[in-house]
């Protein structure tokens, strides 16, 4: 099994960065910053509680991954080596 290349999965932690940033700057707030209740809640706090969980779902979607690949670079594919009996 060959090393795998991290770099893709280095550029989706930067890209859901900034998406991240971005969801939580002014452009975006100000968009849900509305007057017009859902089921009587302010749209821009229905905004931030899904917003908020959804990036942690990433970020632990993003740790698993990463661990499995961690443990899948040091499992070895070879059998142990026979052990001699005196």
């Amino acid at each position: 099994m060959g090393i795998r290349n991290n770099k893709p999965l280095r550029e989706a932690w930067v890209i859901f960065f900034f998406l991240g940033v971005v969801m939580l700057n002014f452009p975006f707030l100000h968009i849900f910053n509305k007057e017009t209740p859902v089921f009587g809640i302010p749209l821009l706090v229905i905004y931030l509680m899904v917003g908020w969980p959804l990036s942690i779902l990433v970020v632990y979607i993003f740790s698993i991954y990463l661990g499995k690949e961690t443990d899948d670079k040091y499992i070895s594919t070879e059998p142990p080596p026979d052990e001699e009996t005196p």
